[in-house]
């Protein structure tokens, strides 16, 4: 990327436009370039009042290398590029606020459970606010008229896979839940090709097997979905859409409370998409719960699938 062979950059105005120019170049860096990429994509809220001496010295290269990855993202210095993550940093404020929850963050005085609310609204509130409508419908579309879908999560992303898997039954037919035994991870991925989705999920530290699921998903013509927590994920390279989901905690136990409401949006926008045939999927769900007596039901009972 130092070359002077390489072509001109157009100089990101905004932190979004960086974060797509860092992804799309990532592989390009060199080792040092790479380490300051994902220092940005990581942390921009970190690095966004950082000296270039501190930022260098947290990711272990030289100032100069630091000012010289600046200029060659085609922004005029580093202090060009700490402004852009400090919009990054003013637009998070600003949506807090329209939620409300600085304010609650700042009236519950240290209690565990209302500090945990106020962080799993304000991780709500940040995923969707920085979901791409585009990327959105494309993955909708995806998930609605492909042959099968698969979905593998692992460790922590555990539920919020388990849970997108059963949604997406519900609403459509072969929907598959990958990796839930490791061993038969391989058998499981040779039967997604062309006109397949799969889906993967995992924060850091992320999962091995979900990474190369996705890297073999896409080899074979699948179109892949990344739910993970930033931009340096692993499983970015990976995908065709990508969302990045806060994962934010009141301790070192991070919350997966925003990926739940994902996975709920995802699946209801494919129902929604598929309409009648959702309906009819639903109909047949209820009929076969109903013959198989699955639930307890009291003198009340709700509508709605389960």
């Amino acid at each position: 990327m130092d070359g002077g062979g390489q072509d001109a950059v157009v100089e990101p105005t905004s932190y979004k436009d960086l974060e797509a120019l860092l992804r799309e170049r990532l592989h390009e860096f060199t080792p040092n370039q790479r380490r300051i990429a994902q220092q940005l994509l990581s942390d921009p809220e970190g690095c966004a009042f950082q000296t270039v001496s501190e930022l260098a010295g947290s990711v272990g290269v030289n100032e100069s290398t630091v000012v010289r990855f600046a200029n060659a993202l085609g922004l005029r210095g580093y202090p060009q590029l700490a402004r852009l993550c400090q919009q990054r940093l003013r637009e998070q404020a600003q949506l807090l606020e329209r939620f409300d929850a600085l304010n609650y963050l700042e009236t519950v005085d240290g209690e565990l459970l209302g500090r945990t609310v106020a962080y799993d609204q304000a991780n709500i509130a940040r995923t969707f606010a920085n979901v791409d409508p585009d990327s959105w419908q494309q993955a909708v579309r995806a998930l609605s008229t492909s042959r099968a879908v698969g979905v593998v999560g692992l460790r922590k992303s555990f539920a919020a896979s388990t849970l997108l898997a059963y949604l997406l039954r519900l609403v459509r037919d072969e929907v598959h839940e990958l990796g839930t035994l490791p061993a038969m991870l391989p058998d499981g991925l040779r039967r997604f090709g062309p006109d397949d989705v799969v889906v993967g999920i995992s924060i850091h530290r992320y999962a091995r097997d979900t990474v190369r699921a996705l890297e073999v998903a896409r080899a074979a013509g699948a179109t892949t979905i990344a739910l993970t927590d930033n931009a340096s994920s692993p499983l970015t390279p990976q995908s065709d859409v990508s969302f990045y989901v806060d994962v934010a905690g009141v301790s070192l136990l991070r919350s997966v409370t925003a990926f739940t409401s994902m996975v709920q949006a995802l699946a209801s926008a494919v129902a929604t998409e598929l309409g009648t045939h959702t309906r009819s999927a639903l109909l047949l769900e209820e009929k076969l719960l109903a013959d198989f007596d699955v639930y307890h039901d009291g003198p009340s009972r709700s509508g709605g699938a389960r």
